[in-house]
């Protein structure tokens, strides 16, 4: 009998046989594991001896069930990443709100090196602009830096990230326990004002990452500055959103 995770990872093919490897929740993604089919019950099917009795065939996460022949959970959001993937190819805005949704997955990992190793702690915003560029030159050519908005009310401010050729500037912040909420909505609200006098911004991606979940209503914040601005359209993405 095997052990998937609904992602699709395996977490052991011999979940009878050896119960030490046992999980209730995968060690990659965090998604519950299942060792059975959802529809039918069927157990999901797992190592195997072949006919020498000797030797041991690897075996390799299934699809379909064996029994009844649905889709097992990972399949259908294989094709639905799949599909994702397609679409975001031909939008950037799409490709850039998907990389700031496994920007936390990111940073979790890279905590988990080998032997220790030093890595990347993400305990500022500038350590948020740090690997969100790097993760934005993966599929983006174009990345201007050094960009100023022009001046409003007084002051103006640098840009995160503008993506030139796209026109979309991706504006990165990190909460803090002595800024909730309120104040950071505030700061979003300064910047959209700004942006609307940038020749090459006609779109605002704000990304807001939130590891301590200081925001207690990540749905409602973004519902209430996404939306036209004037003569931008602005995108703002919560990041994890704890539920």
């Amino acid at each position: 009998m095997m052990q998937v995770c609904l992602n699709g990872h395996q977490i052991t093919d011999s979940y009878n046989k050896d119960p030490q490897f046992r999980k209730d929740f995968c060690d990659k993604c965090g998604e519950r594991t299942i060792i059975s089919c959802p529809r039918c019950e069927a157990s999901i099917r797992g190592e195997y001896y072949a006919e020498d009795r000797l030797s041991i065939n690897q075996t390799s996460v299934p699809e379909y069930c064996h029994k009844c022949g649905a889709a097992y959970p990972w399949t259908d959001r294989k094709a639905k990443i799949k599909e994702i993937i397609q679409k975001e190819k031909s939008d950037p805005l799409l490709m850039v709100e998907h990389i700031c949704s496994r920007f936390h997955l990111v940073a979790r990992q890279l905590r988990e090196r080998y032997n220790n190793r030093p890595t990347l702690d993400i305990s500022d915003e500038y350590d948020v602009q740090d690997l969100l560029h790097a993760l934005l030159k993966i599929h983006f050519y174009d990345i201007r830096t050094e960009e100023w908005t022009p001046s409003y009310a007084g002051g103006s401010s640098r840009m995160d990230f503008l993506l030139k050729r796209e026109k979309i500037v991706v504006e990165a912040k990190k909460t803090r326990v002595t800024s909730g909420p309120k104040e950071l909505g505030d700061q979003l609200l300064v910047d959209i004002q700004r942006y609307q006098k940038h020749p090459d911004c006609k779109v605002l991606f704000c990304f807001v990452y939130d590891p301590e979940g200081i925001i207690s209503n990540p749905g409602g914040f973004e519902r209430d500055l996404t939306k036209e601005h004037k003569k931008i359209s602005v995108k703002v993405l919560v990041v994890p959103k704890g539920y």
